[in-house]
């Protein structure tokens, strides 16, 4: 009796996270568009991030100058995207102090340096990417909420809909569970959605900004590593040419 409990419990134990995925997959994400080789979207998203989100969510872990990376002249980034230092090599914090933002808000909101592959599936930041992407399409107006805003994807937030003055005002079909537009925002609904597309695509690139590099030296190690097994497979058959 007490083995076949064991057993009972070990099976348990090993489909315990395939159950876990399985309940958390409700949500239906739509697949980011974007790409991080694009660098004139990822310059208007580091412009949208740093005048939306940068006002409550800091980006620590990455310096100013880390924006010359996309293209960026350094007095390009001092006149434009700098808001909270006056040194380039300064960490992208938040000017409020934490304790403050916990008083005003409730929680400190928290840092987005590597969101986008801490929301992926095991550090997958596409599956991050899709998240996000959706995530920021899907606020809608709900007088129940202290903000009086909620999200489809992240149900009870506690973030109100920052960007509401370009994307609109959604409201929640109670029959269809769909989101529809009530009131136009600043864009359109295609220009608001590639706006969210840029931004997402500067933070999937800031939670890892040399994954480009890091992706054309790995196709180069494979080449090489190709190359060298013909090299060493044909020096293999020439030392052994006379045994065989």
């Amino acid at each position: 009796m007490r083995m076949q409990k064991m057993k009972k419990f070990l099976i348990a134990l090993l489909f315990a996270p395939v159950m876990a995925l399985a309940s958390g997959g409700a949500v239906h994400l739509d697949k980011w568009p974007g790409s991080v080789g694009d660098k004139a979207a990822l310059q208007n998203g580091a412009k949208l991030f740093v005048n939306y989100c940068l006002n409550c969510h800091g980006a620590s872990y990455l310096r100013y100058k880390n924006l010359l990376d996309l293209g960026l002249s350094e007095q390009q980034v001092k006149d434009n995207l700098m808001f909270t230092s006056d040194k380039i090599g300064e960490l992208m914090r938040v000017a409020a102090r934490s304790d403050e933002q916990k008083l005003w808000f409730g929680a400190t909101p928290p840092d987005l340096t590597i969101v986008a592959r801490a929301r992926g599936e095991a550090g997958n930041a596409g599956a991050g990417a899709d998240w996000l992407y959706t995530y920021l399409r899907s606020f809608y107006r709900d007088d129940n909420r202290p903000t009086g805003w909620n999200n489809a994807v992240f149900e009870n937030v506690g973030m109100p809909h920052i960007l509401y003055a370009l994307q609109g005002e959604q409201v929640r079909n109670h029959e269809t569970h769909k989101l529809e537009l009530a009131v136009p925002g600043q864009m359109a609904q295609a220009e608001y959605d590639k706006a969210i597309s840029d931004l997402v695509g500067f933070m999937v690139w800031m939670a890892e900004p040399q994954q480009e590099f890091r992706q054309k030296l790995g196709f180069g190690v494979l080449a090489f590593l190709a190359l060298l097994f013909v090299v060493a497979y044909a020096l293999k058959k020439e030392y052994w040419k006379d045994i065989h």
